[in-house]
C-alpha cells in the first residue's frame, strides 16, 4: 500500500496560518482522528487529524511555520506496507523484466500454487463485485474523535444541514472547550443524514455527530477492496498492481513538488510584496514568538483590556489560561503589574496621540503637579474598584434652620453643612462598621478599623486635594466646622501637609455650594465608601394629607462592591437621612 500524504484540509479564508504545536514526530504511530498539529489563526485554533491509523513519516512542519490549504504536513505509512513491500517485491520482475526464480521450497508446489492461484484470482474478482453491489450507499458514523481530556464540551456552531452533501474533511461542527476549539471534519466525502447534534449540546469521546450515506459506491467497493489487500486476503490483485501504483506514486511525487514549488514562488512573491507594503512588519515576522491561547482567552482578555503578549501562560507549551489572564490583572492592579504604574491603565491601549492643531488654533498648558497626582490616583482606583453608587435625598429643613440660627447668634464658629455632614457618616460607621474597613491586598481579608478618621474634598485652584480630619467620633459639630475650615484654608494655600492627607477611613465630596444634583464620585482605595452631596433644594413631600414645601438635599453613596453589597449600603444611607433629619440624634 502506498504512503498516504496528509495536507491541510480547507481552513477557511486563511492563509499562512502558524503552526503553534506539533504532536507527532517521525515513526510515532497514530490512530485514525488522533490530532497531529495544531494550528492558530487570530481568529480560531484547530487541530489537523490523522485520516487514517498508520506511522507517520516524512514530517514537513515544526512550531512556528505557516502552512495553507493543500500544504503538505507528513505521510501516512500503513501498519502492513512492511509485508506489502516484500510481496510487491517477490511478484516484481527483475533487472532484465523476468520473474526471480522461486526457492528450493518453493519450487515443488509452484504449479500447484499458481492453479490455486488462478481460483482465487477469480473467486476474488466475483467477491468485490458482488461488494461493489451491496454496498453502494453505504452508510458512515460520524464521532467525536479525541478530544483530550475533556468531557462535556459544548457545540458552538453546527455547520452543516440534514441532506447537505459534503467533502472528505470538510467540518462538521465546532467545539470550544476553556483552552481549545476544535472542528469535528468528515472522515469521508457523502450526504449528511440523521444529524444528532445542535448548538449548545455538549459532547465527549465517541459522542454520535450524524451519518454520512456515501454517493459513490465504487469509492466504498475500492476501500474495502484496499482493506482486504491490507489483511493479505487478496494477495494476486495486490501483485498486479504493483507496478501501476509504483508509476502513479512517482508521478504523484511529481506533481506534489511542482505544487509545492508553485507555492513557495506564491509565498515568495507575497511576502516581497507585503514587506513593501509594510515598513513595520508584524510580530511573528519579527521573530516574535506566536501567542498560544484559545477565542475564548483571547475575547476574555480583550473583555479586559489585556494585552496577551504581557501574560505569562502556564499551560502545556505556554499556552494561556484563563486564570493567566484574571491573576496578571489581579498583580497589576495591586501594583505588580507590567502596566499598573501606567496611566493607561493594565494592558490598555495608550490614548493615540491626535495633532489637533490640523483643526484649528491649540494653546498648551502645563498640568498643574497636584492634577497629574490626582489623574493617576483616580484612574487606578477607577480600575482597581468595582464601583456601584447609592442615591437618596435627605430632608434637611430642620437641620438648615438650625445652621442658619446658630450663624446669627455669632457664637462659634461659622457652620456649613459639611459638620453636619461628617458627624452624621462618623455615627453610621459605627452602625454598619464595614463601611469602615479595608481589604487586605491579597483580597483575603477583611480589615476592620477602630478609629474614625474622615476625609472631605477641598476645591484648590490647582486641584483636588483631601485632608483628613482625625478622631471624629471623639469630636463635636462646633469642633469639626473648626478643624475643617482650617484645613480647607491650608488646602487653598498650598500649606498641607502629606501627613494630613492621610489615613482616611471615608471620604466626602461634597458640591453643594456649587449646584448640581447627582453624581458619581469614586471611591479613594483603599478605603471603600465616598459620600457624594449636592445641592439642596425645595420640593414638594407629601406627608400623608397634603404636599409640603421641604429642604431636599441628594446624596450620592459609591461604594466598593467587592466588600459592600447593595443592600448593606441602602441600608447604610437609610441611616444617614435619618440622622441628617432630625439633628437631635447627632448629639446622641
Amino acid at each position: 500500500m502506498a504512503n498516504q500524504k496528509v495536507t491541510v484540509p480547507d481552513i477557511g479564508d486563511f492563509d499562512s496560518v502558524p503552526v503553534i504545536e506539533v504532536l507527532v514526530a517521525d515513526g510515532d504511530t497514530v490512530e485514525a482522528e488522533q490530532p497531529l498539529v495544531v494550528l492558530e489563526s487570530d481568529k480560531a485554533t484547530m487541530e489537523i487529524p490523522s485520516p487514517a491509523a498508520g506511522k507517520v513519516s516524512g514530517l514537513k512542519v515544526k512550531e512556528g511555520d505557516k502552512v495553507s490549504e493543500g500544504d503538505l504536513l507528513c505521510e501516512l505509512q500503513a501498519e502492513d506496507d512492511g509485508a506489502d513491500a516484500e510481496d510487491q517485491k517477490a511478484a516484481a520482475p527483475d533487472a532484465d523484466g523476468e520473474d526471480p526464480p522461486p526457492k528450493d521450497d518453493e519450487s515443488e508446489s509452484a504449479s500447484e500454487s499458481d492453479d490455486s492461484d488462478d481460483e482465487d484470482d477469480a473467486g476474488s474478482d466475483e467477491d468485490e463485485s458482488g461488494s461493489d453491489q451491496a454496498q453502494s450507499g453505504k452508510t458512515v458514523s460520524v464521532t467525536v474523535p479525541d478530544i483530550g481530556d475533556y468531557d462535556d464540551v459544548p457545540v458552538i456552531e453546527v455547520l452543516v444541514s440534514e441532506g447537505d452533501t459534503v467533502e472528505e474533511d470538510q467540518a462538521l461542527i465546532v467545539l470550544e472547550s476553556d483552552k481549545a476549539t476544535m472542528d469535528v471534519p468528515a472522515p469521508q466525502a457523502g450526504t449528511v443524514r440523521n444529524l444528532k447534534v445542535k448548538e449548545g449540546d455538549k459532547l465527549s469521546k465517541g459522542d454520535a455527530v450524524c451519518e454520512l450515506e456515501t454517493d459513490d459506491g465504487g469509492d466504498t467497493a475500492s476501500s474495502e477492496n484496499q482493506e482486504k489487500r491490507s489483511k493479505g486476503d487478496s494477495k494476486a490483485a495486490k501483485q498486479s498492481d504493483t507496478a501501476s501504483k509504483a508509476e502513479q506514486k512517482t508521478s504523484e511525487a511529481e506533481d506534489e513538488q511542482d505544487r509545492q514549488a508553485e507555492k513557495l514562488a506564491e509565498q515568495d512573491i507575497k511576502a516581497e510584496e507585503k514587506e513593501a507594503a509594510a515598513p513595520e512588519p508584524p510580530a511573528l515576522e519579527r521573530g516574535e514568538l506566536p501567542i498560544h491561547a484559545s477565542p475564548s482567552v483571547r475575547k476574555f482578555s480583550r473583555k479586559l483590556g489585556v494585552n496577551l503578549r504581557d501574560v505569562k501562560g502556564s499551560g502545556p507549551n505556554g499556552r494561556i489560561l484563563k486564570e493567566d489572564v484574571e491573576g496578571y490583572v489581579t498583580q497589576a492592579l495591586q501594583g505588580g503589574g507590567a502596566g499598573a504604574a501606567s496611566t493607561s491603565g493594565a494592558g490598555l491601549p495608550a490614548q493615540p496621540k491626535v495633532d489637533f492643531s490640523k483643526f484649528g488654533p491649540v494653546e498648551e498648558k502645563p498640568l498643574a503637579r497636584i492634577r497629574k497626582i490626582s489623574a493617576q490616583h483616580l484612574h487606578k482606583n477607577w480600575l482597581l474598584v468595582p464601583h456601584v453608587t447609592q442615591t437618596d435625598n435627605a430632608d434637611i429643613t430642620e437641620l438648615e434652620a438650625f445652621r442658619k440660627q446658630a450663624n446669627g447668634e455669632g457664637r462659634g464658629p461659622k457652620l456649613t453643612l459639611l459638620p453636619f455632614v461628617i458627624k452624621a457618616v462618623a455615627q453610621a460607621l459605627k452602625t454598619y462598621p464595614e463601611f469602615n474597613s479595608s481589604l487586605s491586598a491579597d483580597g483575603e481579608k477583611l480589615l476592620m478599623k477602630g478609629y474614625c478618621h474622615i476625609g472631605f474634598a477641598a476645591d484648590t485652584p490647582n486641584g483636588l486635594v483631601v485632608p483628613v480630619i482625625r478622631d471624629v467620633w471623639s469630636k463635636g459639630i462646633a469642633e469639626l466646622a473648626e478643624e475643617s475650615a482650617a484645613l480647607a484654608a491650608k488646602a487653598r494655600d498650598g500649606k498641607l501637609k502629606p501627613d494630613e492627607m492621610k489615613g482616611g477611613c471615608f471620604s466626602i465630596s461634597s458640591l453643594g455650594g456649587i449646584g448640581g444634583s447627582h453624581f458619581t464620585p469614586i471611591v479613594n482605595a483603599p478605603e471603600v465608601g465616598i459620600l457624594g452631596v449636592s445641592r439642596a433644594s425645595m420640593q414638594p413631600v407629601w406627608d400623608g394629607s397634603a404636599f409640603q414645601p421641604r429642604l431636599m438635599c441628594p446624596l450620592s453613596l459609591s461604594y466598593d462592591h467587592r466588600v459592600i453589597d447593595g443592600a448593606y449600603a441602602a441600608r447604610f444611607t437609610v441611616e444617614l437621612v435619618r440622622l441628617l433629619s432630625d439633628i437631635r440624634r447627632l448629639s446622641l
